[in-house]
Formats: structure tokens, sequence, C-alpha cells
């Protein structure tokens, strides 16, 4: 049995397929009266990307651009979260406006994950997971597993297609 459950990070890829983990979210979070906090979390450039990119712009012209692409993207995030709410969720399961939070952050993913789970004090994890083949999860492992392995809190893992 879980706590009580007042806040919940839900992180997502938001690949196509990942709607069933936002909505054991979003049913976590009708049964507790729960916050949600929707991460987004986007892969640092790789070392070669950046020089690449040094090459052809100005630090404040790279700055601007990088800015700008997240802010974009966190627009994006609020229209997926309105819609899903609008089109999916019977009129017993609506969220208040500010019981859904978006948040996109640059790094690591379960690094992320974890330090905004820390930040805000979640009560719970949602995350979806891609089966992998048993070669891909021995080498790599996943974003699900590294996080269930370092953290505490309770994670509720639901299996993508």
């Amino acid at each position: 049995m879980l706590p009580d459950v007042k806040k919940i990070v839900y992180a997502s890829d938001i690949e196509e397929g990942s709607r069933p983990a936002f909505r054991a979210a979003v049913s976590m979070a009708g049964h507790y009266n729960a916050e949600i906090t929707f991460l987004h979390v986007i892969e640092p450039l790789s070392a070669s990307a950046k020089n690449l990119l040094k090459t052809m712009m100005n630090d404040e012209s790279l700055n601007e651009m990088h800015q700008e692409s997240v802010n974009n993207l966190k627009n994006k995030l609020v229209e997926r979260i309105e819609r899903f709410c609008s089109s999916e969720l019977d009129d017993n399961e609506k969220m208040r406006d500010d019981q859904v939070i978006p948040r996109v952050e640059e790094g690591v993913a379960e690094k992320v994950i974890l330090r905004v789970a820390d930040e805000i004090n979640a009560d719970l994890i949602v995350m979806g997971t891609r089966t992998h083949s048993s070669v891909e999860q021995f080498f790599l492992g996943s974003t699900a597993n590294r996080v269930m392995q370092r953290t505490k809190r309770p994670v509720l893992i639901i299996p993508l297609k």
C-alpha cells in the first residue's frame, strides 16, 4: 500500500505510445488528489555536436537558439497535456489547471528524474518503459531500471508498446 501521495513526478519521453503511463499518473493523481510534475528530459548534445555548432554560430546565438528550443518544447508539452485532458478524460477525471505542472530539463535522464523528485519531495515516480531485447537490456538497461535502482521513492513502471 502506498503512503499518502501528494506529489507525483511523471517522466515522459513524449514519444508515440506513452499515453498509458500518463493515464496511470493521472489516475493516481485523481485517487489521491495529487499534483503531477510532467517532466521531459532533453539529453545534452555531445561534445562533437557542440563543437560543430560553435564553428557556425557564436555563443550568444547558440544560447538563444537553445533557450528558444526549450521554450517551444515546453509549449508543446502544455498543448499535449491540454489535448490529453480534454479528449481522454471523463468529467469525473478532469484535472485542475494547477494540478499538472509541465517541466523541461536538460541532462542525463535518470539523474534529472531523481534530482527533480528530490527537489519537489515527490511521493511517487511514474514512468513508462519500452520493451527491449534481452541483449539491449543487459548492456544498456533502461532509464526506468536505473531510476528504480537509485531511489528510495516508490516507482510505478508502465510497460509501453
